[in-house]
Parts: C-alpha cells; structure tokens; sequence
C-alpha cells in the first residue's frame, strides 16, 4: 500500500511503498530547510485547507435549502455517427424537483483521438428537457454513487435554467487525477450521484 513520510505536515509531497520509506525519509530535503522556506509551504497549505473548509461550508449551506433533490445517473457510452466517430456519454432520462433532466459527458473535451492522450479528462453537461414557466436557479454537483469508489474533488456548479437556456456549459467532472479517469472509462457505465439545489428568491 501507499505509504507517506512523516515530514508529511511539514510539507513534503512523497508518497511510495513502504519498503523504501525509510531511504526516502533518511535523504528527505524538508527537515533541513530553514524556517522562512517552511512558513511559505506551510502558508501554501493553509491556503488549501481554507479552500476546502470553503467549500465544505457551501455544501453545508446548500443542504438548508427547501428544494433539494438527487438521484443515481449511469452514463453509458456511446458513438457519434460522424465520419470519424467520437465517444461520448449520456444518461437516461431522469426526474429531479418535478423536473426532467439529462446528462452529457464527454472524454477530453471530444478532442479528435483521446486514445492517443494518456492524460484523459471528463466533462459534463447538465440538460434541462422540461418546459418551465420561469427560470429555475441552480446549483448542481456530482458525487460518486453509493457502490462505485471512483475519487470525485466534489465542485459545486451553478447555472439560470429557461426554455432558451436549457444546457449548461459543459464542465470539468472533477475526478482527482488521469488514472482514477481511465478506471471509470475501462468500466462499462460510469454511475454517480447528482445532486441539484434549487436557489428561491
């Protein structure tokens, strides 16, 4: 398994198997750096941790709403008819807030051959297929379901649905790193959770 050093807190990244732990933390540079070198890494990761205390504190707003709903989605693939055919995926039609849904996604922005990148990413987009009667303000996330281990940073987006406007921009589906990315392209369906919060005026 991985193991981490235990200059861990003072801001070394290292992480490996066990067996050369001790090699790496008999040779590691972070104990001998100078006090000044470590308050910038230790800023550094104040910052981080601000951000995520951030954003944990948004979901927690988010959870006080009237209106949430969530449901399980499974993307499954499938091939554009073009000349040169692209992978794509997209979920069936769902139900969330009285309202029917659909999403998208889309491997390395539907660049012409992801299967030559090693570094592969996913996008999503949000589809609203309900006519309503004014504009539903949102905010939506993605988390993984509740019998897949798939590594999502969870992102809170945010969009205006109409009748005009009824897609969002495709956005990052914030899985942690490329080979968490192409675990979830090697299964045969991608499933996650979908959380929507309808903001009221």
């Amino acid at each position: 398994s991985v193991t981490q050093c235990k200059y861990k807190r003072i801001g070394c990244p290292w992480q490996g198997p066990y067996h050369e732990l001790t090699v790496h933390e008999s040779e590691c540079c972070h104990p001998t750096k100078t006090g000044n070198e470590l308050m910038e890494i230790l800023d550094e990761m104040d910052q981080t941790h601000k951000k995520e205390m951030q954003l944990y504190n948004s979901i927690f707003g988010l959870l006080s709403f009237e209106k949430i709903g969530y449901t399980e989605v499974q993307f499954r693939p499938y091939r554009t008819d073009d000349f040169i055919t692209r992978l794509y995926y997209e979920t069936p039609r769902f139900t969330v807030l009285n309202q029917t849904w659909v999403l998208k996604a889309r491997v390395n922005d539907s660049e012409r051959n992801p299967n030559l990148s090693c570094k592969r990413t996913l996008s999503f987009q949000l589809i609203l297929k309900s006519k309503i009667n004014s504009p539903m303000e949102c905010s939506f996330l993605l988390l993984k379901g509740p019998y897949d281990d798939v590594k999502i940073h969870p992102v809170i987006y945010h969009f205006v649905f109409t009748n005009e406007n009824n897609e969002t921009e495709y956005v990052p589906l914030p899985i942690i790193d490329s080979v968490e990315c192409n675990k979830l392209l090697a299964a045969k369906n991608i499933n996650l959770r979908l959380f929507i919060f309808q903001i009221q005026k």
